[in-house]
């Protein structure tokens, strides 16, 4: 078993507790914008237990740059797999709502970034991506059975990149 397995299975328990659920979404996000600045985009904290990526969206509010830093499981046919979990909290995350007002999207994974179209996983297969998902993060559909919500999957499959990102002013990064 890999250094990786070994440290998913021993940290994973603890992202199921209550305390790691409230702390989590106030303290990483701004652990990992901190950590992509001074890697000059391309070191996430995250990608060092699990796939990670920063999805860049349109705000459906506001229509604003929005970057929000993710988990992702590839699903063996080029497309990630992202989950709306929010840390088990009982509202779909801010990112999931403009993935379905606008799902033409971004997604920077290391430093590269393409563009994505994004797409709810339909009921019948919500299974199998579950378990795929958990193959990679053990107990993770606990979020959503904790949350009292299903939980909005998204495949996002690649339709141009990977490409150098034109400079689009502000980026404000939404939790």
């Amino acid at each position: 078993m890999r250094t990786q397995d070994v440290a998913r299975r021993l940290i994973a328990p603890v992202t199921r507790t209550r305390a790691f659920r409230w702390v989590a979404p106030r303290l990483l996000p701004a652990i990992e914008a901190a950590l992509s600045a001074v890697s000059g985009r391309r070191v996430q904290l995250s990608a060092l237990l699990v796939h990670s990526l920063v999805l860049v969206t349109k705000g459906a509010k506001t229509g604003r740059v929005r970057e929000t830093y993710l988990m992702y499981t590839p699903d063996g046919q080029g497309r990630a797999i992202v989950a709306g979990t929010s840390f088990a909290r009982d509202r779909h995350p801010a990112w999931t709502y403009n993935l379905l007002a606008e799902p033409d999207a971004r997604i920077r994974v290391r430093g590269r970034e393409w563009v994505v179209r994004a797409a709810l996983v339909p009921d019948g297969q919500r299974d199998a991506a579950w378990a795929r998902i958990e193959r990679q993060w053990p107990g993770y559909r606990a979020y959503e059975r904790d949350s009292g919500r299903t939980v909005r999957l998204f495949l996002l499959q690649p339709v141009a990149g990977p490409y150098e990102a034109a400079p689009e002013g502000r980026r404000d990064r939404a939790s």
